[in-house]
């Protein structure tokens, strides 16, 4: 009869989500709560001789540091175990494990170094500790790589070899060919563990697949609290141990795992919550590397559609889950060339412009209170009209310029009377059109303002798409500036939450900007703005 093992990483994975500083009194809560649960493996952290010990943190420099934080604690699980990344930690920073608190030894390592990694696994057996080999991006393996692989274990031996879904690739059916090939080729003696991870929000059920399978084999299966882990998380240990409990007879007390994450875990969550995201569900679909996404989200151009398209062009090669700039700058370029040449745009939108007055509306309360001086500026200039974000009722707008796709969401009502209305949108290339093509798109990059708070302020962008296209001449209304002593927004929104604590260094900046980046171009507010008091030390709306 097969034994089924739980592990619980929580101290390790889900110290990505705070570089490890869990706080000493909360290892040792932690720990204490999972022993009370009957938990059967307890990885305490990271052995990484890079970092100093530090008796905050669960990632120490060698195996004395265990018994300097966890040492007190009476009472031990049945097997405790630490974590090393091959390469990170060498052999002389292990003690014999007669001597040691640890009782075994996880080592991680991705395809390529598979033999390297193995030979320091045998060299930890030496020393008496249990050995897990941990298959880093398992998906990498193919079954002839899977074969070669279990040739590698049958001679070494270790405690168990365990499938790491790293970047949350797969789904039970593929999970289970993985486990099957493993279970055929592997020695019996040897232990198959799964550890997954939550991009395609299938963590849970990969799990679940996993234990259910019918096998002669002992098995562990990781899982984390309340699924605290690198990315988008890990699959919930206490939703594990209710299967256990409730399908295969397991007697795990939940209700200590519910304590310590109430006591221990949510906290972290609430400063960096960690799980599902469209990020990494990106990634994962994709079937690459976090590092392309992040590399792609710093040019600033893409939308999420264009994210998705130009990371599906990536080829597949040993290098896709580790990672090239090479390639990602290439695709990027590509791109580039492909889809951001913006200059019939331009030219579209400066014809359209030529020798018109222009009337920029912001959202602003003075759009509202000054609406007289509005009014009398288009009776007398029959100007054109360009709302930036949003579609004000009080006036009759001919374009809309639109840079966020929060704001473009907002108008999504408004929207279906567009075309009634004869507007037309210019949009920044991070947004991607609802109904039918955009009648102007632009890149996004050229018109961000760097090294400031708000990078993506829509009067700037757009007084920089002016100046690319010639035009030396505008009036603005509904502008306020920002304020801290209460909402100045038409629709208050719109305003970002930190402009209160901000309120007197955003005029400042704005104005400076105006000054002295926009000094051949005349700019006339014709309501009240922050913007143009040189000597304005309050922020009071108008």
């Amino acid at each position: 009869m097969r034994n089924i093992k739980l592990l619980d990483c929580t101290l390790r994975d889900g110290g990505y989500v705070n570089d490890w500083e869990f706080g000493h009194n909360n290892l040792i809560s932690i720990y204490e709560r999972l022993i009370d649960a009957g938990v059967d493996i307890v990885e305490v952290g990271f052995l990484d001789d890079r970092r100093p010990f530090d008796i905050n943190r669960s990632i120490f420099p060698d195996t004395e540091s265990c018994e300097k934080i966890w040492g007190k604690v009476g009472k031990r699980p049945p097997i405790v175990v630490g974590m090393i990344d091959y390469g990170t930690c060498s052999i002389e920073h292990l003690q014999p494990c007669e001597k040691s608190y640890l009782d075994g030894i996880r080592v991680i390592f991705k395809q390529h170094i598979m033999k390297e990694a193995l030979d320091f696994c045998a060299q930890v057996k030496k020393l008496g500790y249990k050995v897990f080999a941990q298959l880093v991006s398992v998906t990498t393996y193919d079954d002839n790589a899977l074969k070669e692989l279990a040739g590698l274990i049958n001679e070494v031996e270790p405690y168990a070899v365990s499938m790491v879904d790293t970047y949350g690739l797969l789904d039970p059916p593929s999970m289970l060919h993985i486990y099957e090939k493993l279970d055929e080729y592997v020695k019996p003696c040897v232990n198959i563990g799964f550890h997954a991870h939550n991009n395609f929000q299938l963590a849970y059920a990969n799990a679940r697949a996993f234990v259910a399978r019918e096998t002669e084999r002992d098995i562990l299966v990781d899982g984390t609290l309340f699924g605290m882990g690198k990315s988008a998380g890990n699959a919930p240990l206490e939703l594990l141990a209710m299967f256990l409990n409730n399908e295969l007879g397991k007697e795990y007390r939940i209700d200590s795992m519910m304590e310590s994450i109430e006591e221990s875990v949510l906290p972290f969550y609430r400063e960096h919550p960690w799980g599902y995201k469209t990020f990494f569900y990106l990634c994962a679909k994709n079937r690459c590397h976090p590092s392309y996404e992040t590399y792609f989200l710093n040019k600033e151009n893409l939308s999420v559609s264009d994210l998705d398209k130009i990371m599906g062009e990536i080829e597949p090669n040993p290098k896709k889950l580790l990672y090239d700039k090479e390639i990602a700058e290439k695709l990027y370029q590509n791109y580039v060339a492909e889809e951001c040449d913006d200059s019939d745009d331009a030219e579209g939108l400066s014809q359209a412009l030529e020798g018109r007055k222009i009337l920029v509306l912001g959202p602003g309360k003075n759009i509202q209170l000054q609406k007289d001086a509005v009014d009398e500026f288009i009776k007398e200039n029959n100007p054109v009209v360009i709302s930036i974000n949003y579609i004000p009722g009080a006036f009759d707008v001919d374009y809309v310029f639109t840079t966020n796709a929060l704001r473009y969401r907002q108008m999504t009502d408004a929207l279906y009377e567009i075309k009634n209305r004869n507007i037309k949108i210019i949009a920044t290339s991070n947004i991607t059109a609802k109904l039918g093509e955009f009648a102007y798109k632009f890149n996004r990059a050229p018109l961000l303002e760097f090294g400031e708070h708000i990078r993506d302020n829509s009067l700037l962008m757009l007084l920089k798409l002016f100046d690319r296209l010639g035009i030396k001449s505008i009036a603005c209304a509904g502008f306020d500036g920002y304020s801290d002593r209460e909402d100045n927004y038409y629709n208050p929104g719109m305003e970002y939450d930190f402009v209160k604590s901000q309120a007197r260094h955003l005029n400042m900046h704005m104005r400076k900007v105006l000054v002295e980046d926009h000094a051949d171009v005349d700019i006339d507010f014709i309501t009240y703005s922050h913007y143009t008091e040189e000597n304005d030390s309050h922020s009071a709306a108008f």
